[in-house]
């Protein structure tokens, strides 16, 4: 996901950025320094490569096959017109991540000594293995599958760009479960009701009329004794009992066994890399090494809260006041004011 929004945001003059052998750059280039952002907030990333997708998920894969094909007729009638707003569109449209964009990220990764995982299958179900495995804190990712595959917290807008100013939502499956109700067996069903890679939805059945008919009977079995299959155009066949089993046992690695170590950067190793094989400045590059050295031995956890814009709680001062008035000839308490940004480990 990284890198495909490098290659579509990371370009000039519209097109992506190249070495002199005109090879594609971008992907290192918002590689390495937003990985340097993090480290230097006090976040040591673990990123998470897509391994071989599972069979169910080949219906996904042939719409956005067809999605590419209907882009590409645009792109080639933009062109006809010389419509340049439309050639952009439609060039991003077309961008795909290849197995060597993939390969010189791992390898970008391993120079800046950060780890790396290969999922055996789905990215998301391997960092929420990774999360509910106590090895990391949190999946970053914007899509919501990680809390269906059981990631206790999930960041999004982390993966966004600097500029864009956006505070980084934290959600916690916890609290889904207990606002919605649901339990996590029957929070999966209101997700594969409200459409998954694995299957489709049920047409006419929209969010609200999910929740609704998931409270009211818990799964998808009993809403489908009470639903009109005919009326809504259930398949005889809908293969959500299948699709189910891909979010409650996931293809992924034994987390126990993942070794994840954060390591010196090797700076020289980087600079033939990055310099003498792609044409980055050798400056900057030996900058960013310098800060990712200096980030792993002088940061701690404690400061996410710069990365995070931190929302205060409401009623956050009432509980100070009202702390503070039964604290009057005690040792002080803690006040209970606090943020929705919880800090982890």
């Amino acid at each position: 996901m990284c890198m495909y929004q490098f290659l579509v945001a990371v370009r000039q003059e519209g097109a992506n950025l190249t070495s002199a052998d005109g090879e594609t750059t971008s992907h290192l280039m918002g590689m390495f320094y937003r990985t340097i952002r993090m480290v230097d907030n006090g976040i040591k990333p673990v990123y998470v490569f897509d391994g071989k997708p599972p069979e169910m998920k080949g219906g996904e894969l042939a719409k956005r096959a067809e999605r590419r094909e209907t882009a590409q007729k645009a792109l080639s009638q933009a062109e006809e017109q010389g419509n340049q707003q439309d050639i952009d569109k439609f060039s991003r449209r077309l961008v795909k991540v290849t197995k060597m964009h993939v390969d010189e990220c791992k390898q970008l990764l391993k120079l800046m000594g950060i780890p790396y995982v290969e999922a055996p299958c789905e990215a998301e179900a391997q960092c929420a293995a990774l999360v509910k495995a106590g090895r990391v804190y949190a999946t970053a990712t914007e899509d919501m599958d990680a809390l269906t595959f059981g990631s206790s917290v999930l960041l999004r807008h982390m993966t966004f760009s600097e500029a864009r100013k956006m505070p980084i939502k934290e959600f916690h499956l916890a609290g889904v479960l207990e606002e919605s109700g649901l339990s996590q067996d029957e929070f999966i069903d209101l997700c594969i009701l409200m459409g998954c890679d694995y299957c489709d939805s049920i047409r006419g059945v929209g969010p609200k009329r999910a929740i609704e008919l998931m409270q009211k009977h818990r799964s998808i079995e009993a809403i489908l004794q009470h639903l009109d299959r005919a009326k809504y155009g259930v398949p005889e066949d809908w293969p959500f009992a299948e699709a189910r089993r891909l979010f409650l046992q996931p293809d992924v690695a034994d987390c126990a066994q993942l070794e994840l170590r954060w390591v010196e950067p090797d700076e020289d190793a980087l600079v033939a890399f990055m310099c003498s094989d792609k044409g980055f400045s050798e400056e900057r590059i030996r900058n960013g090494a310098k800060k990712l050295a200096k980030a792993r031995n002088t940061t701690t956890q404690g400061r996410l809260d710069s990365f995070f814009k931190v929302l205060p709680s409401p009623g956050a001062g009432k509980r100070k006041a009202d702390d503070k008035k039964s604290a009057s000839n005690k040792k002080a308490k803690a006040s209970g004011g606090g943020g929705k940004f919880r800090r982890g480990k």
